[in-house]
């Protein structure tokens, strides 16, 4: 609605004459029935104002020459700013609703905001896409080597990043999540990163660690932030990538008693919804058909997926892949992990056979064991316990710190260590301390 005042009105007098009449708020400046348009004369100065309760389109008019002749030029409706999104909003208002911090997420220039939250690191302005520039994926440059990798578990990895890639293409309905599970220590994460390794993939990886959080509903945006996030990699820097939560039983399994809480339940109905809705990705921001999220395959591993919500486990949500390696992946696995020691097919094949049932991370707990000798040699011979603090930190710093010779791996000394390491494991599992404390109450 337009409003219009006599020009002088607008003297210090006039003004404050108005205030003292109407002092019941500073908006009874603006109601149109202090002084009715109708009593205006032909040289009275003009302003059209958009009504503050109103979210109708009102042009801003003023005055151009002294004729008094109003010419009216077409603004966008919440700033002076003239550019548009694709849905014909107003860009910088839009940017800024959605944004939990305009001067942070949104960006700030210098000399309209304080420096001290523009800041100089990044320039005069403050850079808007910095939170995308930040290394948010993970990348495998410290994996050197040859390692093994199991056919049949390249096979699935690869098949389900491929089929997610090609979804829209394909004339069927592809689960989103891969969910792999097995025993404890047989190299699901090791496998899927060195899978990622040969095809290129940068992940982002998340832990059952970050599943649960203080704040309710935390974990839950946390997923959809980590899930867009590697749709950005997509689509700006070229690379595949996908979202990883390892173990992720531990995070929201429900083993005997244990209580469910309000994040394991988000958390659950959050993946749930990116099975069902792996375009449609929110993060509190208001919905826009044109907000189209990459579609990003998702990979979870676990030890026990029975103890998951039903519903988020069901066929079409997640293909479920359960890994347990043959004796044929094992040998060739421990094999690449002692080639470098010098070891042959057939001495490792003794070792496997030596301890049959056993998780391939035993067999590299094998190899750190035979260390142990060594390592306290080294530290005998730097003046003993007492003087390891000194040693290890100041002569670090210093550059002097010896240099450690490994031990040669002989297979004597394995199979040493790994009687050893059964022995410990037969002990936790036959001794039972919670009897040692409590001897004189009867079974």
């Amino acid at each position: 609605m337009a409003l219009f005042f006599k020009s002088d009105l607008f003297s210090p007098l006039g003004l404050a004459s108005l205030l003292f009449r109407f002092p019941t708020s500073s908006s009874s400046l603006f109601d149109p029935r202090i002084i009715p348009a109708t009593k205006l004369s032909t040289k009275q100065t003009a302003i059209a104002c958009s009504s503050l309760n109103s979210g109708n389109d009102e042009n801003f008019q003023e005055s151009s020459n002294s004729n008094g002749s109003l010419n009216s030029r077409r603004l966008s409706k919440q700033s002076s700013w003239e550019a548009k999104d694709e849905e014909g909003n107003d860009y910088l208002y839009t940017l800024g609703k959605e944004s939990d911090n305009m001067n942070i997420a949104v960006g700030a220039r210098a000399g309209i905001i304080d420096d001290l939250f523009a800041g100089n690191f990044l320039g005069k302005d403050s850079d808007i896409v910095f939170d995308y520039r930040q290394k948010a994926t993970r990348s495998f440059e410290y994996l050197q080597g040859d390692y093994y990798i199991a056919p049949l578990f390249m096979d699935k990895v690869v098949c389900h990043i491929a089929k997610n890639y090609l979804a829209h293409l394909l004339n069927t309905k592809v689960p989103l999540i891969l969910g792999i599970w097995g025993g404890k220590g047989q190299g699901k994460s090791f496998q899927t990163e060195l899978i990622f390794r040969a095809m290129g993939v940068e992940p982002i990886i998340m832990s059952a660690g970050e599943l649960e959080s203080e704040r309710a509903g935390e974990p839950g945006k946390l997923i959809r932030e980590r899930y867009r996030t590697a749709s950005q990699v997509v689509q700006n820097q070229g690379k595949m990538s996908c979202l990883v939560i390892n173990d992720i039983d531990a995070g929201l399994g429900r083993f005997g008693n244990t209580q469910m809480t309000v994040n394991n339940q988000i958390v659950v109905g959050t993946l749930m919804n990116l099975s069902d809705n792996p375009t449609k990705v929110s993060i509190g921001q208001v919905w826009k058909e044109s907000d189209v999220t990459k579609r990003i395959p998702i990979i979870v591993t676990g030890n026990d997926f029975s103890t998951i919500y039903a519903p988020l486990i069901r066929d079409g949500r997640m293909e479920k892949f359960y890994w347990q390696p043959t004796h044929e992946d094992i040998l060739n696995i421990v094999h690449r992990m002692y080639e470098k020691d010098g070891m042959s097919r057939d001495e490792v094949g003794e070792i496997v056979k030596s301890f049959p049932n056993q998780a391939l991370d035993f067999y590299g707990a094998l190899r750190s064991r035979t260390y142990d000798r060594s390592i306290l040699k080294w530290v005998e011979d730097g003046g003993g316990a007492d003087n390891l603090g000194k040693r290890l930190l100041k002569q670090k710093k210093d550059g002097k710190l010896p240099v450690f010779t490994p031990p040669k791996q002989t297979i004597e000394a394995l199979l040493e260590s790994g009687h050893s390491l059964v022995k410990e494991q037969r002990l936790i599992m036959e001794t039972k301390l919670s009897k040692e404390y409590m001897k004189n109450i009867d079974d």
